[in-house]
């Protein structure tokens, strides 16, 4: 049985001799990406035939440093970050095995771009009071609701969709789960500009959306059950990801502090020594996370990694924004854009600053995580739950 040392060596030597077979820079970047995957280095901790070899997840990174070393291409996470990071692991642990078949090569490619069809304007850190409905037919299912705040639906494919398929039981066991076909006529897709100018986010109407029951994902009324797999690996995704030390948006925080001496003021090297600290803590605390992760499945730690996220990036945005002084307030471009990818970098300081606000609601309420955080890992008692329907004359004086 080899070691992990002698694994990753193997897997390095396999990288190799693909290479030697697939030059990235005379194939197509699509045909390079389908052979990578049918190779198994795609995601080598999914089953051989999906993607993988079954192999832990550290090895990935072995895997992806031999790929970025031979100059190939990837496959564009930025832009299919909710495919790669909720989608797949949803429909791998869920779905049959037609579907893996079908949906998890070209969301791994790139070709089938998802979004995630949750959260409604009545619906959202109550998600389990959702309204959108799915009702039962001959074809299948067909959905007619409204869902808000669905990244990149513009050009998303397909969708994750929860819907309630069951109005006459309680909430959390009526809903079913669904990939939805997003090209077609019974869904329209608007845009929701936001605070940046831009909108990457939209508005969702579904009106008598087809849904073949072959794309049911998990069982009828087990809805709840799959959404939390697809939620606890959101806020992994989220705030759990892998950078080197300095990296992400610290290093925006550091360069800035480099190229701006003459703004430097005592107060502003404490803080920026601080944030420097509390990054590389969460740097670390994400490797464990990860090493968790791949020992099985994600858990409710994951939101404490999201909090931890979503703080750090408001406050080192808005240590850069005070350190670039005046030019701080200019801001690049107000034209309403529909991007395709969402990047902090290679964008202004106000960019981010302004983007960084939506950290703390996207992805699950700071508010709420730290309610899952105190009752699901520190095991304290739940909140009380106030009695809307208690009649105002029997409150007390």
């Amino acid at each position: 049985m080899l070691t992990d040392a002698g694994q990753a060596t193997e897997l390095r030597q396999q990288v190799r001799e693909f290479l030697a077979g697939h030059d990235p820079a005379a194939m197509p970047r699509l045909e390079f990406l389908r052979a990578r995957f049918d190779a198994g280095l795609a995601w080598v901790h999914y089953p051989a035939g999906l993607g993988g070899q079954g192999l832990p997840r550290t090895f990935q990174a072995a895997v992806d440093a031999e790929f970025v070393a031979a100059g190939a291409p990837d496959n564009n996470p930025a832009r299919i970050g909710i495919g790669l990071g909720m989608a797949a692991p949803t429909i791998l642990a869920y779905g049959s095995e037609e579907q893996k078949q079908r949906w998890l090569r070209p969301l791994w490619t790139g070709e089938e771009v998802w979004c995630q069809l949750f959260s409604e304007p009545g619906a959202g850190s109550d998600l389990a009071g959702l309204a959108t409905r799915a009702v039962r037919d001959a074809d299948g299912w067909r959905a007619s609701g409204q869902k808000v705040w669905t990244s990149i639906a513009h050009v998303a494919r397909w969708g994750l969709l929860l819907a309630r398929t069951d109005p006459d039981v309680p909430k959390h066991a009526g809903l079913t789960y669904f990939g939805l076909n997003m090209d077609q006529p019974g869904v329209e897709v608007r845009p929701l500009r936001q605070l940046t100018g831009e909108a990457e986010f939209n508005e969702v109407f579904l009106t008598d959306a087809v849904v073949p029951d072959t794309d049911r994902i998990g069982g009828i009324g087990e809805g709840w059950r799959v959404a939390q797999a697809t939620l606890m690996n959101e806020r992994i995704a989220i705030g759990g990801g892998a950078w080197p030390r300095e990296g992400g948006m610290v290093s925006l925080a550091a360069n800035a502090w480099r190229e701006h001496p003459e703004a430097r003021t005592p107060g502003l090297h404490d803080r920026l020594i601080r944030l420097w600290a509390d990054a590389e803590v969460a740097r670390l605390a994400g490797a464990r996370l990860r090493q968790q992760l791949a020992a099985g499945t994600p858990g409710p730690e994951g939101s404490a990694a999201k909090i931890v996220f979503a703080r750090l990036n408001q406050e080192l945005t808005a240590f850069e924004l005070e350190l670039a002084g005046a030019a701080g307030l200019t801001y690049d471009e107000w034209t309403l854009r529909r991007p395709q990818t969402l990047s902090f970098f290679g964008r202004g300081p106000g960019y981010r600053y302004l983007r960084s606000r939506g950290n703390s609601i996207e992805g699950g309420t700071s508010e709420i995580l730290r309610n899952i955080i105190a009752e699901r890992v520190l095991g304290l008692p739940t909140e009380p739950r106030i009695d809307t329907k208690v009649a105002w004359k029997d409150l007390p004086r």
